[in-house]
């Protein structure tokens, strides 16, 4: 029997991101505004977090369609700093470290996974995981879950499920994951389900 394990979402989950953030810096060197710039990468960044476009594809083209001024490794700088840390949900995490096998299941890009693995401490607490530029299909799609329950050799009935967004919540649950619809402002009634759960497993 597979062991019980945790899987979790990265954004709004793990850490925050603000896009507008990006926007605002993009605009400084680019001739498009800040509340506009955004919508000029609608084309590209679905295919790209898909796996479609790899990095050095995905940084010219954004860089083409938007004007933008300044060098790739500035992009790069930009398109990644937008994070934050969710510091109760790490402070969680850390409590559970050695318990039980956690692991990682976003749709992602590979600048953004290679930065936020590098950059946040709460990173250290999964084994590895599962990104949808890598894995050529995305949430809340069901082959994407499907791949990993192989890839991390998972049982869904005994893995508990993190993530912000209802549709990726009801294909989980739907596979027979147990599942949290997490909110910032939900993580005192997480711990609660979360704490139930574990005991449930046997895990203290």
């Amino acid at each position: 029997m597979s062991q019980p394990a945790l899987l979790s979402d990265v954004g709004k989950v793990l850490i925050d991101f603000d896009f507008s953030i990006a926007a605002r810096r993009l605009a400084e060197q680019c001739d498009h505004p800040a509340e506009t710039v955004l919508t000029l990468f609608d084309d590209i960044k679905g295919p790209y977090e898909d796996g479609r476009m790899d990095d050095a594809t995905f940084v010219r083209e954004a860089m083409a369609v938007t004007g933008f001024r300044g060098t790739k490794d500035e992009f790069e700088a930009i398109w990644c700093d937008i994070f934050a840390q969710n510091e109760p949900m790490h402070a969680t995490l850390g409590a559970l470290q050695g318990k039980l096998p956690m692991y990682l299941l976003s749709n992602t890009s590979g600048l953004h996974k290679d930065y936020f693995l590098r950059t946040f401490d709460i990173f250290r607490h999964f084994r590895g995981g599962v990104y949808s530029y890598s894995a050529g299909c995305s949430k809340p799609g069901e082959a994407i879950f499907h791949h990993t329950i192989r890839q991390l050799e998972i049982d869904p009935a005994r893995t508990f499920y993190i993530d912000d967004l209802q549709p990726n919540i009801e294909t989980a649950a739907r596979l027979g994951f147990r599942t949290f619809h997490y909110s910032f402002a939900k993580h005192p009634r997480l711990q609660e389900e979360l704490d139930e759960w574990l005991a449930a497993q046997g895990i203290g």
